[in-house]
């Protein structure tokens, strides 16, 4: 026992310098920052924007490969294939680090444990819109319409976190909707101006040009409070919800396994770039706003959106796919 305790020691004491000093001439090329999402996404906008203001600080480039599909999967497996050495970050949102783990069954990872965060970048409420010729004005008359009516009224959006958030709201107003997925936003902004759908819930940066030319109509935001651009939108929560608030968000993060002191060097430097006023200004006009979580209060915050989402979908019957 003593020989072998003696030989554990040794090669800790070996090792230990090795793996504490990785961080020192940490990154010595480039690193790569895979995105689950298209070229031109408000996600890919955010990538681009947070690793050259990284590359700045840190002395290398940070090239972005979009690997869009099934949730956000394909780049959280590609993350996960590649070494745990920090030069491959992911940018994820809500999708593959909680809403994932509610939604599909057998997921090939777990987002708690194969992957740990580097810090929060931003968040976004989300719009119930309409076209401009609709005649729901209010969630009230949403309300009305959809208790009224023979058929379910059809509500559209593209991804299965939209889903259960409009699950969500189907369940506290007491009412059904015709829930009908799309790929994008786009095909759901084009389907709700030409009456295909009687509403529908997006992303509150994508479809903000469209609801300035008056080409669409919000009826609520999800956010805790009103959009700033928007001061005349009530939120859902004052419209007699008031629980209801719900965020996309996106966040860096690495492997699990990825050695500390890199993490925590990718960490610090992402906190001098939030603290910025260019990074205040830039999520301003992709109608968002920072949301600067360092690691820990990452990691909180993400176990809080898992046990929110399956909470969601436990009330509206969901079941995973």
């Amino acid at each position: 026992m003593k020989q072998k305790t003696w030989v554990g020691l040794l090669t800790l004491m070996l090792t230990a310098p090795l793996v504490m000093g990785q961080a020192k001439d940490f990154p010595n090329r480039p690193v790569k920052v895979i995105v689950p999402y298209t070229a031109g996404s408000g996600s890919d906008t955010s990538a681009r924007f947070f690793g050259e203001k990284l590359a700045a600080i840190l002395g290398q480039p940070f090239v972005v490969e979009n690997r869009p599909g099934a949730s956000g999967v394909i780049s959280v497996m590609t993350v996960k294939s590649a070494p745990a050495d920090g030069y491959s970050i992911l940018l994820a949102s809500n999708s593959p680090l909680s809403v994932n783990a509610v939604t599909i069954k057998d997921l090939s990872y777990d987002p708690l444990k194969d992957l740990k965060p580097l810090s929060g970048l931003t968040r976004g409420m989300n719009a119930y819109v309409v076209a401009s010729n609709s005649k729901l004005n209010t969630l009230a008359d949403l309300v009305a319409v959809a208790k009224m009516g023979r058929q379910p009224l059809n509500a559209g959006s593209y991804s299965d976190g939209y889903q259960l958030a409009l699950e969500w709201l189907a369940n506290v107003m007491g009412v059904k909707f015709n829930y009908i997925p799309y790929k994008g936003g786009a095909q759901v902004f084009t389907d709700v101006m030409g009456n295909q759908l009687d509403f529908g819930l997006v992303d509150m940066g994508g479809v903000l040009p469209l609801l300035k030319s008056g080409r669409l109509r919000a009826l609520a935001v999800s956010g805790e409070k009103r959009h700033a651009e928007f001061p005349n939108v009530p939120t859902v929560s004052e419209s007699g919800y008031p629980e209801y608030v719900n965020y996309a968000w996106t966040s860096f993060c690495v492997r699990s396994e990825t050695p500390d002191d890199v993490t925590a060097k990718l960490a610090d430097a992402l906190q001098k770039v939030l603290a910025t006023s260019e990074a205040r200004d830039f999520v301003r006009k992709m109608g968002a706003e920072l949301m600067p979580l360092a690691p820990d209060a990452m990691r909180k915050f993400q176990r809080n959106e898992i046990d929110r989402f399956r909470h969601i979908a436990d009330m509206a019957g969901f079941k995973p796919h």
